[in-house]
């Protein structure tokens, strides 16, 4: 009697990441089916076509495989669980990562739940990352061997539940042989771009994007030294360290050099700015997250040593790390950290483990140190 094989759902975006996952799983011998997601709607005819282009691409790639296609609309989902709670975000002068959320509620939710309902018994992403482990020692989740392409920071939030579930077919390669592998196999992805923007709705000039759904409410722009140098459309459309679309050009009795945004006061409306990429104001030797996901379930311990991000693509930062009585996560960093963001997460890690994070609540200031 022939053995079932292990029915894996592919989230097919249009890419050439979940393109090869799909390819590698079904080289393994996987029953594979790819899934494409609709998670947003507007009245945008550019990103209609873009989607549509994405579409196309999955159906090219399921073609080529010889694997069913199956589409699924999370619109709603997406627009109450993510976009939402992002725009309440940017109201409160936060940063949200879209990106993060977007994992959590639909990716490795939503869809996972649709998947097991159509019968899977994992669902596979083109995420650079990877699991080991199973439900009785516990799962856990690696970096990929691409240090430069890993996305465990955008995963944190995965709990064993998701882990248990889910497989990543890319965490062994790098980007590069990942478009050979394409290429080799004749799918039409080998060379597309790869995504960027917000998570499913895409590249977009972001300020009028959200200015659609947010109240301009501008005002000034005020240097570090208390000068009123130019007006700002309002503390949502702005974030710590930024240093580009301020308009301030050149000043009297300042330099040529770039402006960076520092801080920004709520009670008074302002945007402080200043010619200092590494101003006091800017820098943080400490942080409080709430909201805390761990990969197992739970923290190593109340205090430990582990590394952190508190952006993609950072170098780890070593810290001290302290879970508060009120579950809150304290860390404490060995060097100072430049533009921690209230809203932004930050990820830990221990080694090759993620070990989870938290959405920063509040940083600390060298230019209040003691």
């Amino acid at each position: 009697m022939n053995q079932k094989r292990t029915r894996v759902i592919v989230g097919l975006s249009g890419g050439v990441d979940s393109s090869v996952a799909a390819l590698r799983l079904q080289e393994q011998g996987h029953e594979v089916h790819g899934l494409f997601m609709k998670n947003w709607e507007d009245d945008d005819t550019a990103t209609e076509c873009t989607a549509e282009q994405d579409l196309a691409d999955a159906r090219q790639v399921a073609e080529r495989l010889g694997i069913p296609l199956h589409q699924a609309n999370f619109a709603a989902e997406y627009r109450q669980q993510v976009f939402d709670h992002c725009l309440e975000e940017f109201r409160r002068g936060r940063t949200p990562n879209p990106d993060i959320l977007c994992n959590q509620q639909i990716k490795f939710r939503a869809f996972l739940d649709y998947a097991l309902r159509l019968g899977a018994d994992y669902v596979a992403t083109g995420h650079y990352a990877g699991v080991d482990g199973d439900a009785d020692s516990g799962f856990r989740l690696l970096r990929a061997v691409d240090q430069a392409k890993d996305q465990t920071y955008f995963l944190y939030t995965l709990g064993q539940r998701a882990l248990a579930h889910s497989l990543f077919p890319l965490a062994g390669l790098h980007k590069r042989e990942v478009r050979e592998i394409a290429e080799g196999a004749g799918l039409d992805t080998f060379d597309k771009k790869d995504s960027t923007g917000i998570c499913f709705i895409g590249e977009r000039d972001f300020r009028e994007f959200l200015g659609r759904y947010l109240p301009r409410e501008p005002g000034e722009i005020v240097t570090d030294t208390g000068h009123t140098v130019g007006r700002h459309h309002g503390l949502a459309f702005y974030t710590l360290g930024q240093r580009r679309g301020l308009a301030i050009g050149g000043r009297a009795g300042h330099t040529e050099g770039a402006w960076y945004v520092i801080d920004k006061e709520r009670e008074s409306n302002r945007l402080l700015v200043a010619q200092d990429h590494a101003h006091p104001r800017l820098l943080s030797r400490a942080l409080r997250a709430t909201d805390l996901r761990w990969v197992a379930g739970g923290p190593p311990a109340t205090r430990f040593r582990c590394t952190a991000k508190t952006r993609y693509r950072q170098a780890d930062q070593p810290c001290e790390a302290k879970v508060r009585d009120d579950g809150t996560l304290e860390l404490r960093f060995d060097e100072p950290q430049r533009a921690v963001t209230p809203g932004q997460s930050v990820v830990l890690y221990q080694d090759e483990a993620c070990l989870g994070g938290g959405i920063i609540d509040w940083r600390d200031r060298l230019d209040l140190a003691p």
